[in-house]
């Protein structure tokens, strides 16, 4: 079924043309689009109409018209006006109307075909009978960007999306939820890791320009080179969201190939976290340090364990570094200059932060 804003969208332009008002009515002569203004009540008319045999018929000095969807009466056009002028457009009018019906039906085919896909509903034979019939390419290379929004999004917000990002005729844009958006983007043999980035930073640009104050997260998964693999790259895609949200919390992409540990961790139960925790800490916790030493220990991660460089962007003395280092030591018997000491306090800061991360999604 076509939205009634695209049927205003349509009849509203064909006015701009023809400087004729059309109506737009269901088979029990409720308006859906109108471009009237005398606010008159057709439902008796439309009624009648659809009861009688005629396709077309003129009534109170318009024209009305019966629009099919494969032999099913799908709307009534009216047409302002008795004259032949009036019938050639009001025909032509029915007839757009009538290839935007087949045209929103092939793609609903699809949309139906595409979510089935993304959630592993289809079997293997069935994927590709159905992606015959609905003329899509089984065998060439696609990636899947999710897009989740700051509030729940509505059929007219989703049409809009796909105007913005479906522009290309084998791209898909669909959604399975009310807070994502699932874009499955064709690629050629030459796009890589490189240009999945810009991709996805096009895509945010758009979003951000069009919808101002909305906030917008994007992730995307692994490329695949089979329509049946397609789900993979989905589910990677659902994984770097989530644990993007934990670890890359200060980014608004994220790629599923640069999560890192972050994956592992992610998929840890949580009384096996509490573990870990307990043995190496001794039943501390390494997010109890005061906000100076965890900016150090942060600071010296980034700088790959470098002394000189962490005491330089620190701003202090390397004598003072050092210090803060064998205190560090000599609390939790750990020393970060030790790259498997090191190792060990970067996995348990990051459990940490998990834990928190999940007990916060408890309440």
């Amino acid at each position: 079924m076509i939205s009634n804003q695209i049927l205003q969208n349509t009849i509203d332009g064909l006015k701009g043309i023809s400087r004729i008002d059309f109506c737009v009515l269901d088979t029990e002569g409720k308006t859906l689009a109108s471009t009237f203004s005398d606010g008159k009540d057709y439902e008796e008319n439309v009624l009648a109409f659809v009861e009688s045999p005629a396709e077309s018929q003129v009534i109170q000095g318009c024209q009305f018209f019966k629009i099919f969807d494969e032999m099913q009466l799908e709307y009534v056009l009216i047409v302002a006006g008795e004259n032949e002028e009036i019938y050639m457009v009001g025909k032509i009018a029915a007839f757009q109307i009538q290839g935007l019906l087949v045209a929103y039906k092939e793609r609903f085919d699809k949309d139906n075909f595409i979510k089935n896909l993304l959630l592993d509903n289809l079997l293997l034979v069935d994927i590709y009978n159905r992606a015959k019939k609905l003329h899509i390419d089984t065998e060439v290379r696609r990636v899947i960007f999710l897009i989740e929004t700051n509030h729940e999004k509505d059929s007219v917000a989703l049409e809009n999306v796909r105007a913005l990002l479906g522009n290309k005729s084998k791209d898909f844009v669909t959604a399975v939820d009310e807070k994502n958006l699932i874009v499955v983007k064709e690629l050629s043999e030459t796009d890589g890791l490189k240009e999945l980035e810009k991709m996805a930073q096009n895509m945010l640009e758009l979003l951000k320009n069009e919808n101002e104050g909305d906030s917008f997260h994007i992730a995307y998964g692994t490329i695949v080179n089979d329509i049946k693999e397609v789900s993979k790259s989905y589910k990677e895609a659902k994984l770097a969201l989530d644990v993007g949200k934990i670890f890359f919390d200060e980014k608004d992409i994220i790629a599923y190939s640069t999560l890192g540990i972050g994956r592992l961790i992610y998929q840890l139960p949580i009384p096996l976290c509490k573990m870990f925790i307990k043995e190496i800490f001794e039943g501390k916790s390494p997010d109890e340090f005061d906000e100076e030493t965890l900016t150090t220990i942060n600071k010296f991660f980034e700088n790959s364990l470098n002394v000189s460089e962490t005491s330089r962007q620190l701003y202090i003395h390397r004598n003072t570094l050092v210090y803060r280092l064998d205190k560090l030591q000599k609390s939790t018997g750990l020393d970060l200059r030790v790259f498997e000491d090191a190792i060990t306090f970067k996995i348990a800061l990051m459990v940490v932060k998990y834990m928190k991360y999940m007990e916060s999604m408890e309440y």
